[in-house]
Order: C-alpha cells, then structure tokens, then sequence
C-alpha cells in the first residue's frame, strides 16, 4: 500500500532502519573467544583514545603520569573531569552516555562505581550476546593484523573466530613502512629482502597467500597517510603494484584503502595522538582506472575530500565508498556527507561503519548514525512524494537493507 503522509513516511523510514540487521563493514573489535584482544566494559569504554584527547584540554595530569595510571585510575579521572566537572556534551561523551542507558543503567546517580558492579561478572560471550542484539548487528567485520603474536597464534593454530565475526586482512607495514616490516617478515620465515627486490615480491605474495588461507578474509586493508601516492618509485609503491593488487585479484578480494591518518602528530599522547591530512585523490583515481579488475572500498578521513571521493565514485563502479571514518564520524559532518552521497550516488554506497575499538561503542554509533541516515531518507523521499511519485513500505525496507547490508555484501560478490 503506498505511503500518503509524511508522518506515515517517517515512521516507515526509521521503523525500516531500527528493524534492518546491520553488516558493520570495519571495526576494531575481535570474536569473543579471541580472549583480551575483545576490549569491552565501562572502563575501556571511558579510557577510548577519544576520550583521553579530550581530557587532557581540561586536565593538569601530563599524559606519561596518566598512562602511568591503571585503567580504572584513569577511566575515573576521565568520568569526573568529563562527566561529573564539565557537561558532556561532545560526541564521545554523549556516546558514552547513550550506551550506558542502553544497557540499564541510571545515569541520574552518576554513580561510576554502581555502573561497574552492574557489568560483573558478565562474561565476554555474554556480553557480545547483549550488546549485539541491542544495536541489532548480525555482522561484525572485524581488523586482523598479521604482525601481532597474538593474532598470529590465533590464526595459525587454526581457530575460527565466532560466526558473526569476519576476518579482514590488515597490511598497514607493507604498505607504509615496508622498509621496517621485512625483519617481521623474515622472523616468520619469509624470505625477503630490506628493499623492493624480486625475492622481496616473492616472499611478500607467498606471506599474503598463507595469510589469506588461515584467514578467509573479506577484504585486504591499510590505513594510509594523507601523503599517500601512486605510482611512485618508494618499497611501498612497489609491493603495493607487484604484491598486494595481484594477490588481491587472484582472491577476489577488494582492498580497503583509509586515507588521511597522520600518525602521532602528538606523541605524548600516543593513540589519542594522531590527526589528519587531505589526500591527493588522484592516486584512487589512477588506481580505479588502472586496475578495472580490481575492487577497492574507500574512506577519507579529511572533510574537504568527501565531494571528490563522491565524484570518483560516480565514474568507477570499482569503487565503493563507505563509512563516515574517525573525525568526520561527528552528527553535522555525517549528515552533510550522507547528504551529498545520495544526492550524487543515489543508494549505491555504505553510508556508515562502527570503526568501534570497544565492543559496547556500537551500541552508540549505531544509535546516532541511524537517526542521521534516517533524517536524510524522510527527505529526500518526501521530495519523491512531492514530485507525484508512488512509495511502497516495501521499497523503503529494500533500500535500508541495501544501505546497511546488502550493498557491502553484493560489491564483495558473496552472499549472506
């Protein structure tokens, strides 16, 4: 039956979007029988590396005395600074806030300690079973790094991670830094050499190729620099042309490409250190170009890249757009984005990603990115309405699984 009043459409709109089972594309969290690589609970939701750059604008604890603190030092220097001595009203502390109502708890006490006792005795299993149901995700796409001995025991043991969580092949060091990746590289039993050598390309295929077998991953990733360009002559650009395209398309695997973090612009604060840069967007553009049979799923973490990245998108159906990453991950930026993608791209796009690094985030950023996506969908179909066209329920629900599952999962040529 069509859809007559606007009221009926907002209610179709974010009913569709409250229903609709989430793929969340990229994310920092880890199947709960991965043991301490899962961060979840009120303290490290506190201790997030948003939250510590935050504080530190309001407090006199230099951050070496600060890291010195344990978790739970630290989670309550940051719920009284930011939540008890100041409102919080920023997005992170407003995300802490709309989590912990979401599990129950009573914010008017302001009651740190109650909140604790509350998640006691949870186990890990538990609580992903909770907090899964809650944001109502049935995927969780997780970030896998290859160079830690921890994943690396993991995967090479031949475990596999809970269903619902999906290994992604995570190459930061080949990409950015292959120059001090090859010793890692041959502590595993590669056989490469410090340079861009034949018996580097070599090593690197076969280390990407037994990677890909323990793993199964849905994509190939690497967070790089707002200086990132191809081609060029460095070790990067090199292993990125003779190692990571082909073995990406001999698996039929996209590669995600993150582009504009700069690395510990503060160092003291070390993971709360980091910034951003605008990208030359050129080199996605050679790339989509160049290598038609290639897939590659993009983010840009600068805002003054969104429109182009959008433009690029529109002439190479190679190229997947997704997410609102990191710093534009903020209501007015998301919505202004979002805005511009429909309008440009209509719904073939992944308007949004967790980039959650504690379980309990997504719960949040869910919550909020629904609310935005749904605002941008009542109007533009209401201008659809208003141009005299027939909207059915059921195309609504359509497009909101194709936003929020089903766009990710086709570009991947996989089912769910």
């Amino acid at each position: 039956m069509p859809i007559g009043t606007i009221s009926a459409l907002e209610e179709a709109v974010h009913e569709s979007l409250a229903r609709q089972p989430i793929t969340d594309i990229h994310t920092h969290l880890y199947s709960p029988n991965m043991g301490n690589l899962l961060l979840w609970g009120v303290d490290e939701l506190l201790t997030y590396h948003y939250l510590v750059a935050e504080v530190m604008r309001w407090s006199d604890t230099p951050p070496d005395v600060f890291y010195g603190w344990s978790k739970q030092q630290q989670a309550d220097h940051i719920w009284q600074m930011l939540f008890v001595n100041h409102s919080p009203i920023s997005e992170a502390q407003r995300g802490v806030l709309t989590t912990l109502q979401a599990l129950g708890l009573d914010l008017t006490t302001r009651d740190l300690n109650a909140y604790r006792a509350a998640l006691a005795g949870l186990t890990a299993e538990q609580h992903v079973d909770r907090v899964l149901a809650l944001a109502n995700i049935a995927h969780v796409v997780m970030t896998n790094d290859p160079f830690d001995p921890l994943e690396q025991a993991f995967w090479q043991a031949g475990h596999k991670p809970d269903p619902r969580f999906h290994p992604v092949l995570r190459i930061d060091p080949l990409v950015r830094g292959y120059n001090q990746a090859a010793p890692q590289l041959r502590d595993q039993g590669y056989d490469v050499d410090d340079d861009a050598t034949e018996r580097s390309f070599q090593g690197v295929r076969r280390f990407l190729r037994d990677w890909i077998q323990w793993m199964n991953p849905l994509y190939m990733a690497a967070s790089l620099p707002p200086t990132f360009r191809f081609p060029e002559t460095s070790a990067n650009a090199a292993i990125l042309r003779e190692c990571v395209l082909p073995i990406c398309r001999e698996a039929g695997l996209p590669f995600a490409m993150m582009i504009g973090s700069e690395r510990l612009i503060n160092p003291a604060l070390r993971l709360a250190g980091d910034g951003l840069g605008r990208a030359d967007l050129s080199s996605v553009a050679y790339l989509a170009r160049e290598y038609p049979h290639n897939k590659f799923l993009v983010t840009v973490l600068s805002r003054e890249n969104q429109h182009e990245l959008i433009v690029l998108a529109r002439k190479f159906s190679n190229l997947m757009i997704f997410g609102c990453w990191w710093f534009v991950n903020n209501p007015v930026i998301i919505e202004d984005i979002t805005r511009m993608r429909v309008e440009m791209l209509g719904l073939s796009f992944i308007p949004q990603h967790s980039d959650a690094r504690i379980l309990d985030q997504v719960i949040y950023k869910w919550a909020h990115s629904r609310a935005i996506i749904g605002k941008v969908l009542v109007d533009k179909y209401a201008a659809l309405m208003q141009a005299g066209w027939r909207l059915e329920r059921a195309e609504i629900e359509r497009d909101v699984a194709d936003l929020l599952s089903n766009n990710f999962w086709r570009f991947l040529g996989r089912s769910i």
